[in-house]
């Protein structure tokens, strides 16, 4: 227990001497806005309303209510101050290095390939993404519980109960509720039955071909067939399956899916190959990271697709050839291809090739064949093992140090947009959100740049539209502003909050009847816009309907009882209404 807490402290350490930094760090304006700082429902924590809502909302494009409650609960802990919900993923990835730790240990008796394959997980470069941006609590949440689960389960094989299965497939169920990738986990508990806990008969006469750092010598719990590995699954494989039909619904009603007519199918089959390659590569040499990796699309090279395909049917083989010798090789490398499967592309959700975040639990199994194959190299030779332990202080060290300086990138929206563009081509998503970024700091010249430059590259990119219209209409230019807004609801007809911006340049325009029209959609679109009542409210204000304007800023005022702009115009109307009753006492009598 000693070697077990010094490694855990290690751990602990290593974490915070790369991710400490990031309780400096501000919300980044690309999903964090989603979650939290343009979220009211969140930022009022806990009620019955919020409740409620992160139990039946599909916003974000996903099913996930246990995110939206811990992000409840860091609001009410921390407020808006980025730091706590920082510390807060860090926390959760720490907790997550220890409890993978501890799964490996305990089912394969195996303490150093255990505690290296913790070490790769908790310092890798590509994991940062995950850590260090709050949006991504989904991913180390979900993981939190996956590894609870599988601890849970490896408690049930050793000592089957019922009590044993209903905590693994509550924690399972947990899991789900934060994010739909765990769906892969019934998967990853086979492949576990297979190596390390040697549950799964495949022929009569069971044969030892583990040696003592491998693994464990003996079967953990009763051998099964596979058949029956797979129906004592069953449940779990149900629970997936509704998970996957939940996500699918809530990607669809949220927009989210892109059809085969948009990106079709020949091409994500192309881009989900040289995905897989390529995150093996990051994974070997992580530079270049990016928070947004732009589609090819159809200008992806036949080439690297093919070859792609040929690496990894080549290593599949390999793999299964080596199976009855190393069976931590094949079970790493299936680990590795099986939970890719959800985010690969080949239902795209989004508009990237590829993401940093999407590795999380993927490359554990490319660390578990690393692990337990030096294992097997130095098994018996001391001089081996020696040169070994030196390399991979060393290796450790330098993956620290590229995740520190990684992990300051993301410091802002600035600098980890300006870092994208510097690493990727024709990033329209970089551009617009770097776009979006300058112009919260005032620079609207910097921001219309930016904004024009994704246009360039994808002119039918509705949201730059809008966002170049808000910038033209701070600067005055309405008439400009009008035009953009308009082309951004000919590309996309459901923006409600294009409608909104529309109206509030129609409303400075003094064309009221259409301002108010526009407005009237974008509640039509979204019945929750605080911001759209507010809007009409002031529009019926200046048209001297104070009683209607009073409705309005009263129920911008239900939606988001912290819209101090709509409480000072609901003051100021309830005093022009007192005065105009003070004058003629007979207004409103009846």
């Amino acid at each position: 227990m000693r070697r077990e807490a010094l490694i855990s402290l290690i751990l602990v350490v290593s974490i915070l001497s790369v991710y400490w930094q990031v309780k400096d760090h501000e919300f980044i304006n690309y999903d964090d806005n989603v979650y939290i700082t343009d979220n009211p429902q969140v930022q009022l924590g806990f009620t019955s309303k919020t409740l409620r809502w992160a139990f039946t909302t599909t916003q974000a494009g996903n099913w996930h209510p246990l995110t939206w409650l811990s992000h409840m609960l860091d609001c009410r802990l921390f407020g808006l101050n980025p730091a706590g919900h920082h510390l807060t993923n860090v926390f959760l990835h720490i907790m997550n290095s220890i409890l993978l730790f501890l799964a490996l240990r305990w089912a394969t008796s195996a303490i150093w390939p255990s505690a290296l394959v913790a070490s790769l997980f908790a310092i890798h470069p590509l994991h940062v993404e995950s850590v260090a941006w709050v949006a991504e609590r989904k991913d180390v949440l979900s993981t939190f519980f996956l590894f609870l689960t599988i601890l849970a389960y490896i408690n049930y094989v050793k000592r089957p109960r019922k009590s044993s299965y209903l905590l693994v497939l509550f924690l399972f169920t947990l899991g789900l509720t934060a994010k739909p990738m765990l769906v892969t986990l019934p998967f990853v508990l086979l492949l576990l039955d297979y190596w390390p806990l040697n549950r799964c008969q495949l022929r009569r006469e069971y044969v030892l071909t583990e040696n003592e750092t491998g693994g464990s010598l003996e079967p953990i719990g009763k051998k099964l067939s596979p058949l029956k590995l797979i129906g004592e699954k069953l449940p779990m494989f149900m629970l997936s399956g509704i998970s996957c039909v939940i996500t699918l619904w809530a990607q669809e009603r949220a927009g989210a899916m892109s059809g085969l007519d948009i990106v079709p199918l020949k091409w994500r089959i192309a881009n989900a190959l040289v995905a897989c390659v390529s995150y093996i590569a990051k994974m070997i040499w992580p530079q270049n990271l990016s928070v947004f990796y732009p589609h090819p699309e159809n200008s992806l090279p036949i080439w690297q697709a093919v070859l792609a395909g040929l690496f990894l049917i080549i290593a599949s083989i390999i793999f299964i050839r080596l199976a009855p010798r190393y069976k931590y090789g094949v079970v790493g490398w299936l680990w590795y291809l099986g939970t890719l499967v959800p985010v690969i592309g080949l239902v795209q959700v989004g508009e990237q090739a590829m993401a940093d975040r999407y590795t999380y639990v993927p490359l554990i199994g490319l660390f578990i064949i690393i692990a337990w194959g030096l294992a097997d190299f130095v098994n018996g030779s001391r001089r081996r093992r020696n040169l070994l332990t030196i390399s991979f202080i060393s290796l450790l060290v330098l993956l620290a140090l590229c995740s520190w300086k990684q992990a300051r990138l993301w410091r802002n929206s600035v600098r980890i947009f300006q870092h994208a563009l510097k690493v990727t081509t024709d990033n329209y998503v970089a551009h617009y959100t770097l776009g979006n970024a300058l112009a919260l700091q005032g620079n609207l010249v910097g921001a219309m740049m930016h904004y024009n430059e994704a246009l360039r590259i994808k002119p039918n990119h509705a949201e730059v539209h809008n966002n170049l219209g808000n910038a033209l209409a701070l600067q005055g230019n309405l008439a400009e502003a009008v035009s953009h807004y308009k082309e951004s609801l000919r590309i996309s007809p459901r923006q409600g909050n294009t409608h909104r911006n529309l109206g509030v340049a129609l409303d400075r325009q003094g064309k009221y009847e259409e301002a108010m029209h526009h407005y009237l959609e974008a509640l039509r679109l979204n019945p929750q816009d605080a911001q759209s009542h507010n809007n009409i409210g002031v529009t019926l204000a200046e048209q001297g309907k104070l009683e209607e304007a009073i409705k309005h800023f009263s129920e911008a005022l239900r939606i988001n009882p912290n819209f101090t702009e709509a409480q000072r115009n609901l003051e100021n109307g309830l005093r022009l209404v007192g005065k105009e009753t003070r004058k003629n006492p007979g207004v409103g009598g009846q």
